[in-house]
């Protein structure tokens, strides 16, 4: 058999064709096979470790009886339900597969190809993935502070006639947000012919100040959120977008119908309907960053302050935060740091249980004498 590769026939599009050969993240599960050990600690992901509403896990396990049928491809019932949460009308609701699915539908829509979109550089990558593949430009603002750098986004957006700006409001990967009269007016003062990408992943860990209200009849913005973080389902994949009625409908030109699987359908709705387990959730991870929090101060290293499900500790420079995760998974322990500077210099720590907090303060704190 020869080595030579085959060419396809026909050819890949000269878009695809051009891209490189990567993914926005390297799975826990691809590390395990790579390095050939499991996984002692698993706090990389921001997954929950908090687990599920046990409502959710009734109706999920009643759902599966009808798993052989399609889930409602219009989501009624869950539309319905947080319609109802957030006081908008049904029509303003997509639910999709995951907030990274709902990404590459809005860029889908509004971008063509060789048109500019702004995003904070080093900010949640999936979306720089998504704009490279449907051939968009993208602008990329530092950080400022560790913060989303808001005026030099909204300069960059008017030089470059944007046709969409992300903003990751709490942020990731650095923790940090704005508060909620900064995105009001950051909102108010997006030019015209250019949406507001805003994404709110982990807005049930923020202070109500920080978390604009739901406002669904703005032209020039929508919202993204997800049942990932504070109601535990990211393998669920199931997120939900806030918008105007006509880029909703627009987008269900082309959405894949059946994407969201009626199990998970299921326990979001049943998720919704159990407030008082996300709130339990939410004093957990709480708790859990003061926890971090102490730790830090214990080991002489600044954290950066967060309205997430994470933390991210301060280890001064690019070399020693690349020194500590490599350290750190050779002991099993699976985190993450953020790809670009100025952030580069930290590494970002899930909120686990607190035992396994425990566990990562002792095999952290030996790591760091190390490196």
């Amino acid at each position: 058999m020869s080595d030579q590769p085959i060419a396809l026939a026909p050819p890949l599009s000269r878009l695809i064709a051009a891209l490189p050969p990567s993914t926005p993240f390297v799975a826990p599960e691809a590390l395990e096979r790579a390095h050939g050990i499991p996984l002692r600690l698993r706090l990389g992901a921001n997954e929950s470790a908090f687990g599920i509403s046990p409502r959710a896990w009734t109706a999920m396990q009643e759902a599966i009886a009808a798993v052989g049928w399609y889930g409602d491809p219009e989501s009624y019932a869950l539309r319905a339900a947080l319609a109802k949460n957030l006081g908008i009308g049904i029509d303003h609701l997509l639910i999709g597969n995951g907030i990274d699915g709902l990404l590459g539908y809005v860029v889908r829509a509004l971008v063509d190809p060789g048109d500019t979109v702004v995003a904070t550089r080093g900010t949640y990558p999936t979306f720089a993935y998504h704009v490279r593949a449907f051939g968009g430009r993208l602008v990329a603002v530092p950080y400022r502070d560790d913060r989303a750098d808001l005026p030099a986004l909204l300069d960059a957006a008017r030089k470059e006639s944007a046709r969409l700006v992300y903003l990751a409001n709490p942020d990731n990967p650095s923790g940090s947000w704005h508060h909620r009269a900064q995105i009001a007016e950051f909102i108010e003062l997006q030019p015209e012919e250019c949406l507001l990408l805003l994404d709110e992943a982990y807005h049930e860990f923020a202070a109500a100040d920080a978390v604009p209200l739901p406002q669904a009849e703005r032209p020039n913005l929508i919202r993204l959120r997800t049942f990932s973080k504070a109601h535990g389902m990211a393998g669920a994949r199931i997120g939900y977008a806030i918008g105007p009625v006509e880029l909703i409908v627009a987008i269900g030109r082309f959405r894949n119908q059946f994407e969201v699987s009626r199990i998970a359908q299921a326990g979001a709705v049943a998720s919704l309907d159990d407030p008082g387990f996300v709130d339990g959730v939410i004093r957990a991870v709480e708790e859990g960053r003061r926890d971090y929090g102490d730790l830090a101060e214990c080991l002489g290293v600044p954290v950066i302050p967060s309205a997430t499900n994470f933390v991210c500790f301060d280890l001064g420079s690019h070399a020693r935060a690349r020194a500590a995760l490599q350290a750190l998974l050779a002991r099993g322990v699976f985190i993450r740091m953020p790809g670009e500077a100025p952030l580069d210099r930290c590494v970002r720590v899930t909120v686990g249980t607190p035992a396994q907090r425990a566990d990562f303060a002792e095999v952290f704190s030996q790591t760091l004498q190390e490196v």
